[in-house]
């Protein structure tokens, strides 16, 4: 028994050490960004990786941009459209999480009613998220893909490690350069020269704020730009532009 119990606490000790360098590991990444900029993210490095087994070839393109090279209205937009409170919160909003919780719990209900009435063809309900911007710049930059709880707690660190070494300006400013905005479409320069054949520079508020909306699905709406949702969830948020607080 002891020396079953001693290979146990050895195995957890090593877990324990494994788990620790892995968050320094972060801390020396992300305290390194607030000078360097990443060429890549862990997201960016699967979809090069997923887009190279499905077509045979790399599609990518990716411009580096400095904060002040991208269009205020384009940085004005994507707060409207993901992140309201952005220059406010601490990383995490949990008032929108709440919210958003809420709302996904009603469309389960509703869903579920449906399905017990005997309908035929009952979609599956729209998962709202809550994310804020540094939420999803550290699930993009650092993390996997996967859904778990133990995914979305290591998200929640990297976030408040975010917070507490980079400013709100530079976060927005890594985030703008490396989001999706396509397939194989990456950052702010990329998504204006791929979509308005333009610098991000030069985006107009009714472009920036079609560019925010593409966010949560950008490429299913790189193959429908003529939706309806689309349209007018852009003109909502063009009103929004003089709104948005810029860090």
């Amino acid at each position: 028994m002891s020396t079953l119990l001693k290979a146990m606490l050895r195995w957890v000790a090593l877990v324990l050490a494994a788990l620790l360098a892995l968050q320094l590991f972060f801390v020396a990444r992300i305290a390194l960004m607030a000078r360097v900029d990443p060429q890549s993210t862990s997201f960016e490095r699967s979809e090069a990786w997923r887009i190279l087994q499905d077509k045979g070839a790399l599609r990518w393109r990716q411009q580096w941009l400095d904060y002040e090279r991208i269009s205020d209205h384009l940085k004005r937009a994507v707060i409207a459209s993901e992140d309201d409170s952005f220059a406010l919160h601490e990383g995490v909003d949990w008032d929108a999480l709440e919210k958003a919780w809420q709302k996904n719990q009603a469309a389960e209900a509703q869903a579920a009613r449906l399905a017990a009435k005997g309908a035929r063809a009952v979609r599956p309900p729209k998962i709202v998220g809550g994310s804020t911007i540094t939420q999803q710049l550290a699930k993009n930059l650092l993390l996997s893909g996967e859904r778990t709880l133990l995914r979305k707690g290591q998200e929640l660190m990297l976030t408040y490690l975010l917070e507490t070494l980079l400013t709100k300006q530079r976060i927005l400013e890594l985030y703008l350069n490396h989001v999706e905005w396509g397939e194989g479409v990456f950052g702010a320069e990329a998504a204006a020269q791929h979509y308005y054949r333009k610098p991000a520079a030069l985006l107009s508020p009714a472009e920036a704020a079609r560019l925010a909306v593409m966010l949560p699905r950008p490429r299913h709406y790189e193959k429908s730009p003529g939706s309806p949702y689309l349209e007018e969830r852009a003109g909502v948020i063009a009103g929004r532009l003089w709104r948005a607080e810029l860090p």
